[in-house]
């Protein structure tokens, strides 16, 4: 089961997300339903909790963020011992953070979201054997291998070229408002690598701490921060000539391509209602789980 909630070949219109709803449903109910012993952690009760009851006092306000570690601890430990319906208790605890991460990453995408959805399950799945469970904020790291996994599918899939238009050009996705198309043409012009998208991505666009960045591995961050630097200044010499050869583009196109210069240190400020880039790392949670 854990292996086609993957890869998305259950039914449910073959979205991962909608079968790990209902495979944690049919784990949460019947008579013999998956159960936590609520005593080996601190501040649930001292009973058998089912795991649909144990989700919803995670997600209680003022649920203390010790008592989370705790429960992931445990899941993922029962999960890598036994695989099977652990595996897939350990999604259904993170449906909520899941989903809205899978949704706000193919919000703007015009093609069939499945299998972005399935590569945030598949990263999430694949972390939680591989996670070091001593470093606390497990939920957390969870939530961001699951985003990187997401993220890269993204970006190969707007990567793609269109098929040809009718006066014979190869087309590229319209860039529809969405930041990730103008960082996924920059990548295919070669301006930025795929590490450097990805890069400036999830550091400025999604409001993750560049120290958190988990492919730091033998670098530090002063050195990190010159190589996103001298990325954004490519992306900046880019965007500015781009821009000032369109007279034509359209608005959605510009506000992303704008949204991307102010990322990278250039073009206008936002106008009033337009949420800057500084707004979406502000307003950037963990959904139900930070």
């Amino acid at each position: 089961m854990v292996q086609q909630i993957r890869s998305g070949e259950v039914g449910y219109g073959g979205n991962p997300l909608d079968a790990a709803r209902e495979e944690f449903r049919r784990l949460s109910s019947g008579d013999h339903p998956v159960m936590v012993d609520g005593r080996g952690f601190d501040h649930l009760p001292d009973r058998e909790i089912p795991v649909d009851e144990l989700r919803a006092r995670l997600l209680a306000a003022g649920c203390p963020r010790q008592v989370w570690d705790q429960v992931w601890s445990h899941v993922i430990r029962r999960a890598r011992a036994e695989g099977g319906s652990w595996s897939v208790v350990a999604v259904g605890l993170a449906l909520p953070m899941l989903t809205a991460l899978a949704a706000r990453l193919t919000a703007r995408y015009a093609d069939d979201p499945r299998d972005v959805h399935a590569e945030v399950v598949a990263g999430f799945l694949a972390a939680l054997h591989t996670l070091d469970l001593d470093r606390g904020r497990i939920a957390i790291r969870l939530r961001w291998a699951a985003y990187r996994a997401g993220h890269r599918a993204l970006l190969e899939a707007l990567e793609t070229p269109q098929p040809a238009a009718p006066d014979g050009r190869v087309g590229t996705p319209d860039a529809g408002g969405h930041p990730d198309l103008v960082l996924a043409r920059a990548i295919r012009e070669e301006v930025l690598s795929r590490s450097e998208a990805d890069l400036i991505g999830t550091t400025r666009l999604d409001g993750v701490e560049l120290g958190a960045w988990p492919h730091r591995a033998g670098r530090s961050y002063e050195g990190l921060r010159s190589q996103r630097r001298r990325a954004e200044q490519r992306l900046r010499a880019w965007l500015e000539e781009s821009v000032s050869g369109e007279t034509d583009a359209e608005p959605a196109g510009r506000e992303a391509r704008a949204r991307c210069g102010r990322v990278a240190g250039s073009g206008p400020r936002p106008e009033k209602g337009v949420e800057s880039v500084t707004d979406v790392a502000r307003n950037s949670r963990l959904q139900g789980c930070a």
